[in-house]
């Protein structure tokens, strides 16, 4: 009998000065990067959350907490790495990546393609069943106030 299970990550991150800005493992040019234990990555962030929550009934903050130094500015491509296999250690194969990425500025949408790029190549899935938007919220709330950004992943996995 074929298992398939859906899962939703959610992450936000605020915008700190003298900080590379990392999002789906692409360096992008801008003058802020995000403030975290970590690199600090919202979409690789949401998606391994997305990953990790309906296959192995956790999440990234149990997976890779904050309080522990080893995570210390770990590059976030890593930890998906490690989530990806676990996930596949349980018998999961990563089927598909949906995910929008909500900020006013930087403008994302050159590199996108880049990004799927990346993760194609860490959850070993096809480029086109991994798809990435970006919005705005029209200048409202925090991410309209460009204070930050935030990222929400669905992912499918099929056993």
């Amino acid at each position: 009998m074929i298992k398939i299970k859906t899962g939703i990550g959610f992450d936000v991150h605020q915008f700190v000065k003298d900080r590379d800005l990392y999002l789906g493992g692409v360096k992008i040019p801008y003058e802020f990067g995000l403030k975290g234990h970590s690199d600090a990555d919202v979409l690789i962030h949401a998606i391994i959350d997305a990953i990790v929550s309906p296959t192995l009934a956790t999440d990234i903050g149990k997976l890779f907490p904050d309080t522990s130094e080893e995570f210390k500015n770990i590059d976030s491509k890593i930890l998906l790495k490690k989530a990806v296999q676990m996930v596949v250690e349980k018998g999961f194969d990563i089927n598909n990546i949906d995910s929008v990425i909500i900020a006013q500025e930087p403008k994302i949408s050159p590199y996108i393609y880049k990004m799927r790029e990346v993760l194609s190549d860490i959850i070993g899935i096809p480029i086109e069943n991994i798809t990435i938007k970006g919005t705005t919220t029209e200048y409202l709330g925090f991410t309209g106030r460009k204070e930050g950004i935030a990222a929400v992943a669905v992912a499918t996995m099929i056993k």
